[in-house]
């Protein structure tokens, strides 16, 4: 063994790892399909796997739910704005897919 390293706060940091890129994935899924709970509730969960580290440094879980409060929000209010009805859509995001959309 490693002196200094604890092997199972080493492993829960790579299934957190791991657990986070996949969630990221499906955050980004929901994201480009416009789903804005789903990309609420997928950012929520992704800061609390990301948090695994914040915890080990702070010794203080409470801080995870005002992160995954605010997170939740933040990709809601987010995907609220990104998502206007079909007649206000929202301005181009590049030169190439405002062509795209006049096609």
């Amino acid at each position: 063994m490693i002196p200094g390293i604890d092997p199972l706060l080493a492993a829960g940091v790579v299934i957190a790892t791991a657990a986070t890129d996949a969630v990221y994935v499906l955050f980004t899924s929901a994201v480009i399909a416009r789903r804005r709970i789903w990309a609420a509730n997928w950012s929520s969960l992704w800061y609390v796997l990301s948090s695994f580290a914040v915890i080990s440094y702070t010794n203080n879980w409470i801080y995870i739910v005002f992160a995954a409060v605010g997170s939740w929000a933040g990709a809601f209010l987010t995907m609220t704005y990104l998502h206007k009805p079909p007649g206000n859509p929202s301005g181009p995001l590049s030169p190439a897919l405002d062509q795209a959309r006049r096609d």
